[in-house]
């Protein structure tokens, strides 16, 4: 089957860990031999290159096309309109892209199915795109453009409208795909696919030499993910006074830095912090290997793919007990979950987890239950049936 894998959450050559969980998806459904993709990766259109723009600049940097992990990846650009861009977020995405898609059909690569992530405004344009193309459109939803977004009337109004067009939907985690139902969705149409890890990448290491290049003396602790107050970095740091004997790493970028440094001074643990910055996963894999727990403490995930990575390499988590996050830490060997998203309830956690601490060995066996195999054959199940059943 030819696909048209269509997502702003995609990897760039500036960007090269955004969206990389939709790009690990494609690349084992394309490994199966059972699929061929084509990506278009909207970027935000942007005037300048300029340093003084921030991550705004980045985005005149991504190439217009390149080659990721042999897939081609177009990178066509679409306005983001201050104020209302929200609202109006789907139009112009599809409007942006529609001589992209055309252009891809005209060369030859007449494709069978749209595979979009990630429901708004992603999956709305998608079904624009389709209804103008002729071709069915699989909408993957993965988390905040469910959990979050449609407590805006209006895009809540759009998500429904591409819920009722699609001819798929796919769901990260059970969670999510109840929220959809509650949203008013044919629970029928909607097909949990748990993201799965890739176990060649991540994989156990030296523990006692990497702590020792890494600097790990104590008991560490690894924040991954967005410095936002999503991801909640600061309830980990606001633990640490009940922590006395452990250190954190924190292993990510964004606007919130400056406020965590601060709250690290204020109580005095700034000795026990340190702020990695973004890694790349080649990289993560020894921070992941080497640490002795991965706290993540974020206010709504989907499918926290960083749970998986770290399990994989050996390490145990401790998590928040949100949305589809009790599906990813479902036994000991895994971690444990806070009973209360709070320091206290982070401290807490730390502490039983330290009480009752897995195998590095036994975590490992655990993560390697979630290989891609069913989600690959998931897709190629669902896609397969769509296109039987597709008639324009």
């Amino acid at each position: 089957m030819k696909l048209l894998t269509f997502s702003t959450l995609f990897p760039n050559a500036e960007k090269p860990n955004h969206g990389i969980f939709v790009e690990t998806r494609l690349r084992y459904l394309l490994a199966s031999g059972r699929a061929q993709s084509r990506v278009v990766a909207p970027v935000p259109w942007f005037p300048s290159r300029h340093p003084r723009f921030g991550r705004y600049a980045g985005y005149a940097k991504v190439p217009a096309v390149e080659t990721r992990t042999g897939i081609q990846v177009q990178h066509p650009r679409y306005i983001l309109a201050p104020k209302v861009g929200m609202t109006l977020a789907p139009f112009l995405l599809a409007q942006s892209v529609k001589s992209t898609v055309r252009g891809i059909i005209d060369s030859g690569y007449d494709f069978d199915l749209i595979d979009a992530h990630y429901f708004y405004p992603d999956g709305v344009a998608a079904v624009m795109l389709g209804r103008l193309f002729k071709k069915p459109v699989v909408i993957t939803a993965r988390g905040t453009d469910i959990n979050l977004i449609p407590r805006y009337s209006l895009p809540r109004k759009q998500i429904l409208w591409a819920a009722r067009h699609a001819h798929g939907m796919i769901t990260v985690c059970n969670a999510l795909k109840e929220e959809m139902v509650g949203l008013g969705i044919d629970a029928g149409r909607i097909t949990p696919l748990r993201n799965g890890v890739d176990l060649q990448r991540f994989q156990p290491v030296d523990r006692a030499a990497v702590r020792t290049s890494l600097g790990m003396n104590a008991f560490t602790l690894l924040s991954v993910g967005l410095l936002e107050p999503r991801k909640a970095h600061d309830l980990i740091i606001s633990a640490l006074p009940k922590l006395p004997d452990t250190q954190l790493l924190i292993a990510g970028s964004g606007s919130e830095r400056g406020r965590l440094e601060a709250l690290a001074r204020r109580l005095n643990v700034t000795q026990r912090v340190k702020f990695l910055g973004a890694l790349p996963q080649a990289e993560l894999r020894s921070y992941y290997g080497a640490a002795d727990a991965m706290v993540l403490a974020s206010s709504r995930e989907g499918w926290a793919n960083v749970l998986l990575e770290s399990m994989a390499c050996g390490t145990p988590v401790v998590a928040s007990n949100v949305w589809g996050t009790p599906e990813v830490v479902a036994a000991p060997e895994a971690g444990v979950l806070m009973t209360e998203r709070t320091p206290h309830g982070v401290a807490e956690a730390v502490n039983r987890l330290r009480a009752n601490y897995p195998s590095h060995e036994a975590t490992r066996r655990y993560a390697e239950m979630f290989s891609w195999d069913d989600t690959t054959q998931g897709q190629i199940d669902l896609f397969g049936r769509i296109l039987g059943e597709y008639r324009p």
